[in-house]
């Protein structure tokens, strides 16, 4: 029954944009399982499938799935510096473009202080670059818990179907990654970069808890202390006012990604939802529809547990 609310949200929504291709999966961790489908109204005409094949573009869902995870299977190589990075209060700036020649070197000259939170990737990409000199290779670490669709935009081969994600020059976008930092860089880097079906996300975090247990790590850390972050995973501030949707529990957490992603875990329910979508295929300003669509999802999902 639910699938079917959330299909009828999807039908009611999708058709006014900004995306044209939407993949919705539920997760039950306790079961170990997952339901999916996606949804593109690329001919104009609203289409459902059940076994999605679309590879979107996770955006910042891929700082969770390789810092974070990094941390959960190798805790004890993070400094004190490392986790306030982890959990952006170290003090970094928030963006900036970054040169494809010396980015490294520009991202190890900050200073790393404690701070009030600030979401940055900056201090995404420090994690991953002290991760390297402690001559570990983030990528090689993450790729035995992604699943086999779950990859890394420059792993991307002809076979991946991608929907169009802005424009590169002034053609459409399809295949290259949508954040201009990770473009430049060309090479694999923690902030953003990461595609994936829906069907390969839902495999990647099930594995992701089974091999760590992250979900009760994170309930237990957002049981003492009111900050943001936990372990590089965003929570839930307000749940009667959240994009995870109204009725998920006070301790949910998740992640939001810029071209129009999402992940949530309500680690009481032990119940999660992802959202995958090209919510920037021609803009990034307005996202009160693909809101609209959060929240919808995440309601039918919360209230069905109940």
């Amino acid at each position: 029954m639910v699938m079917k609310n959330i299909v009828q949200v999807v039908s009611s929504l999708l058709p006014f944009g900004p995306m044209d291709a939407v993949g919705v999966g539920i997760i039950d961790f306790k079961k170990g399982s997952f339901e999916a489908f996606e949804a593109n109204k690329f001919d104009e005409e609203l289409k459902f499938v059940s076994n999605p094949t679309l590879s979107f573009d996770l955006a910042s869902l891929t700082k969770p799935l390789t810092n974070s995870l990094i941390y959960f299977l190798r805790p004890e190589v993070f400094d004190k510096e490392m986790m306030l990075c982890l959990n952006h209060r170290g003090g970094l700036p928030s963006w900036g473009l970054l040169p494809k020649s010396g980015w490294r070197e520009q991202i190890l000259s900050y200073e790393v202080i404690e701070s009030e939170t600030l979401y940055s990737d900056f201090s995404s990409l420090r994690v991953m670059l002290e991760l390297e000199k402690k001559s570990l290779n983030p990528k090689k670490i993450c790729q035995d818990i992604w699943d086999k669709e779950t990859v890394f935009w420059t792993d991307l081969l002809p076979h991946h179907q991608v929907p169009q994600y802005g424009y590169q020059g002034s053609l459409p976008n399809y295949g290259s990654v949508h954040d201009p930092n990770a473009f430049v860089i060309g090479e694999f880097c923690s902030h953003a970069g990461l595609f994936s079906t829906v069907g390969g996300l839902c495999r990647t975090l099930l594995s992701y808890h089974e091999k760590t247990d992250f979900i009760q790590k994170v309930r237990s850390d957002l049981l003492q202390h009111s900050q943001r972050f936990s372990f590089g995973w965003d929570r839930v501030m307000n749940p009667h006012d959240t994009l995870a949707g109204h009725g998920c529990g006070k301790l949910t957490f998740g992640h939001l990604g810029f071209t129009g992603t999402s992940i949530w875990i309500d680690p009481d329910m032990m119940v999660g939802h992802v959202i995958l979508s090209n919510a920037t295929k021609h803009h990034w300003f307005d996202k009160a529809n693909l809101n609209d669509l959060r929240r919808g999802i995440g309601e039918q999902i919360w209230s069905s547990r109940k």
